[in-house]
């Protein structure tokens, strides 16, 4: 009895980076700042999120719409959090407990 032996070869994609740019961190660090956001309501009642553009102080980015305005300013407070936490992720891995 013969058996026929194969190899095979698998040939990954270069992995992509594994680290934001410079310009994503500063977008974040931007976004995660609440002084950054407004709220601007909407002629149909509703709430409407919104970040300053980091290139044009003039511009402003909407995100999200609310119902109402706590609604909304609790969408801005996770933004917020939710950036926060990336940047302190940048930082590399955290020790939440050691042994002896």
């Amino acid at each position: 009895m013969t058996f026929l032996y194969t190899r095979s070869h698998s040939y990954q994609e270069p992995t992509p980076k594994q680290h934001p740019d410079q310009q994503m961190i500063n977008l974040w660090n931007h976004v995660a700042d609440k002084a950054n956001w407004r709220i601007v309501q909407l002629p149909n009642g509703f709430y409407q999120t919104e970040y300053k553009d980091i290139n044009d102080q003039d511009t402003w980015i909407d995100v999200t719409r609310r119902e109402t305005i706590e609604g909304a300013e609790s969408a801005i407070d996770g933004s917020v959090e939710h950036y926060t936490k990336k940047l302190e992720f940048l930082k590399g891995p955290k020790v939440v407990k050691t042994f002896k």
